[in-house]
């Protein structure tokens, strides 16, 4: 089972809510980012990507910085600090996508067990950069994106929070997305929620955020080994997560780019496992799985798996796997698309009018069918991992809102060494 704990957080005041609340810190490119922390010194991009006022991205000072930009922030009164810990429900509305989430600490401990569930490899410098964050921060200053099985008790008892009092926060952001959020201070719901958990939730799903949660976790394993005599409710041995029920979450597909060209036994290759025909159409999206869109030269293609070819391995029969396996490595030479520069990977978010206008000369786009909930929570609970860039989550959740605090310093005080 799970278990939760309310928290002190960081969070901005209500006047400058929306001009701190920033997109993640790994979905914006470097030049994105100067051009974000120029246009608003309140961006959380600028506590949160420090390394792009540095030449060397992983040099002391960078994380130095976000320690000082943090105090800073909190000096200014951008962001203030709970008087006693909550929860919070988290809601995003973006066009027709509706979300609730709760915003909680959860116990590292229940990831080191295998109660969290994990569908992507991470990269060692990525899970580095932000252990060094989060370390010198002495804070969780991104939240963990999670997901879990549907649970109607939980839904129930926090939309009856929802209708019981005014939100803390509704601003509109990035992409035409509204946020809301309440706050829960209540011991008694609180207490309901964290049994609900205890006593009903299995497992809990990383949907995004794999690279912060693997450094959440080395980081409370580091601070362990330095105040070996802490309680077991120290700040430092839970992490930053907003959880999700399933069927409220939306995948979006995640394209490809590649540098290729279409050719005679280039469809001969694909023509091997794929129905290829040409579409007459100015654009194609997949409408259903098994069914991959393929754009060179101006046109169009549709690439249908041959039900003989369909392995029976969850994993290798996913889209993304189809095409890696059938197309990308034997056509182009692509053994590892998590290295290899010559695919660029192109979220969903995106129209597909923009991915054809990236795919120039020289290049091949192809347009994918988004994975399920269901394709995710099954490589999960098989303990295997998704191809790379197989899953885009909208809308964001927004970095800025809260930080959790470690607030290490007082186990010195207490005399703890």
């Amino acid at each position: 089972m799970v278990s939760i704990k309310p928290f002190r957080a960081v969070r901005p005041n209500s006047y400058d809510v929306d001009q701190i609340a920033s997109l993640p810190y790994d979905v914006v490119s470097k030049s994105e980012v100067l051009k974000l922390v120029e246009d608003n010194p309140k961006s959380f991009l600028n506590i949160d990507r420090t390394d792009v006022r540095f030449d060397s991205e992983d040099a002391d000072e960078v994380y130095e910085l976000a320690k000082d930009k943090l105090a800073d922030f909190m000096d200014k009164g951008w962001l203030i600090k709970e008087e006693e810990p909550a929860l919070y429900i988290y809601r995003l509305l973006q066009g027709d996508r509706l979300q609730y989430g709760l915003v909680t600490t959860i116990a590292v401990a229940d990831y080191a067990d295998g109660h969290i569930k994990r569908h992507e490899f991470t990269r060692p410098d990525k899970e580095k950069d932000r252990i060094r964050h989060n370390d010198c921060s002495d804070a969780n200053t991104s939240p963990i994106f999670l997901t879990m099985r549907k649970n109607s008790k939980l839904k129930l008892l926090l939309k009856k929070e929802r209708e019981a009092r005014l939100p803390l926060y509704t601003f509109d952001s990035f992409n035409d997305t509204n946020h809301c959020i309440w706050r829960i201070t209540d011991p008694a719901t609180i207490e309901n929620i964290q049994s609900i958990f205890a006593e009903e939730i299995t497992n809990l799903y990383i949907a995004d955020g794999h690279h912060r949660m693997e450094s959440a976790y080395k980081v409370s394993k580091m601070r362990q080994e330095a105040y070996p005599d802490a309680p077991e409710e120290a700040s430092f041995n839970y992490f930053l997560g907003v959880i999700f029920s399933e069927e409220e979450l939306t995948i979006l597909p995640y394209n490809r780019i590649v540098e290729g060209d279409i050719t005679p036994l280039t469809v001969k290759i694909i023509s091997q496992a794929f129905d290829f025909e040409k579409v007459e159409a100015e654009t194609f999206t997949p409408k259903e799985a098994g069914t991959i869109g393929m754009f060179a030269n101006g046109d169009w293609y549709k690439l249908t798996i041959k039900k003989d070819k369909i392995p029976a391995d969850p994993v290798a029969a996913l889209d993304a796997s189809l095409l890696q396996n059938y197309v990308l490595s034997p056509v182009f030479g692509i053994e590892n698309p998590r290295t290899d520069q010559r695919i660029e990977f192109v979220g969903g978010i995106h129209p597909i009018e923009e991915l054809m206008a990236r795919a120039g000369f020289g290049k091949i786009a192809f347009s994918m069918y988004q994975t399920t909930m269901e394709q995710l929570l099954n490589v999960a609970d098989h303990g295997e991992v998704m191809p790379p860039k197989s899953t885009w989550f909208e809308p964001k959740l927004l970095s800025g809102l809260f930080v959790h605090p470690f607030e290490s310093e007082k186990y010195l005080k207490s005399g703890v060494e």
